[in-house]
C-alpha cells in the first residue's frame, strides 16, 4: 500500500506543539512502508524531524503508537454507558457509548486506515488488539454493573457490543472509511437485536 511520505521541515523549532502528532504520522508512513519490526524510534524521530528523547516523552514504546489512545477511549464509553438515561435497556447503553466511539474514529479515518494496515500485518499487534477489546468489553461491563444490571446480563451485552462494533470497523475498514461508521454500528445492534428477538420466538 502507497503511502505519500510527509516532508516536514527540518527547521521546524522542537518545541514544536503538535509533535506527538507528527510522530504519530511519522510512525504510522514508516510502519507501512517498511514494516513494524523493521521500523526503529530513531527512524521515526528523523522522519518526523524531533528528536528520540521527544518520541519517548509522548510514547512508551513504538507500540504505543498504535495504542496509545486506548485508555481516552474506554474512558469515553464508560462515561456514555453512564449517562446513557435511567430507563434504556443494558444493550441500549452500550449502543450509546460504541456510537460515541464510532464518532470518534470516524474523525480519524486515514490514521484508523493505515493503523490497521499495520496490524493485520503483525500477530503480535493483531493479539495486542484483541487484549485492548477484551478490556473494552470488561469496562463496558463494569459500568453496566454500576447502573444495576445484574449478571449474566451485563457481560453478556458488553460483549455482544464489541461484536457488533468489530463487524462494523471491518466492514468500514474494507470501505476505506467511505461508509459511516457509527451508522454501521447501529445496523449491526439492530440485526442482533433482530436475531436474538427471532431466537426467543
Amino acid at each position: 500500500m502507497a503511502v505519500a511520505v510527509i516532508n516536514y521541515d527540518r527547521c521546524m523549532g522542537r518545541w514544536e506543539p503538535n509533535a506527538r502528532g507528527r510522530l504519530e504520522r511519522a510512525a504510522l508512513e514508516l510502519y507501512v512502508e517498511r514494516g513494524f519490526e523493521q521500523t526503529t524510534v530513531a527512524e521515526i524521530a528523523s522522519r518526523a524531524g524531533l528528536t528520540e528523547r521527544t518520541f519517548f516523552r509522548h510514547f512508551a514504546d513504538k507500540r504505543e503508537v498504535l495504542f496509545g489512545g486506548a485508555g481516552a477511549l474506554q474512558e469515553l464509553v464508560v462515561r456514555n454507558v453512564a449517562g446513557a438515561p435511567e430507563s434504556a435497556a443494558p444493550i441500549d447503553a452500550v449502543a450509546a457509548a460504541l456510537d460515541a466511539a464510532g464518532a470518534v474514529l470516524q474523525e480519524r479515518g486515514d490514521f484508523a486506515q493505515q493503523r490497521q494496515t499495520v496490524i493485520a500485518a503483525n500477530p503480535e499487534l493483531q493479539e495486542r488488539e484483541l487484549i485492548k477489546l477484551a478490556s473494552l468489553a470488561s469496562a463496558m461491563a463494569d459500568a453496566l454493573r454500576q447502573r444495576g444490571v445484574r449478571e449474566p446480563a451485563a457481560s453478556l451485552a458488553a460483549e455482544a457490543g464489541i461484536a457488533a462494533f468489530r463487524i462494523s470497523f471491518e466492514a468500514w475498514i474494507k470501505a476505506h472509511s467511505q461508509r459511516d461508521l457509527p451508522k454501521l454500528i447501529r445496523e449491526s445492534l439492530d440485526q442482533l437485536k433482530a436475531v436474538t428477538a427471532g431466537s426467543a420466538a
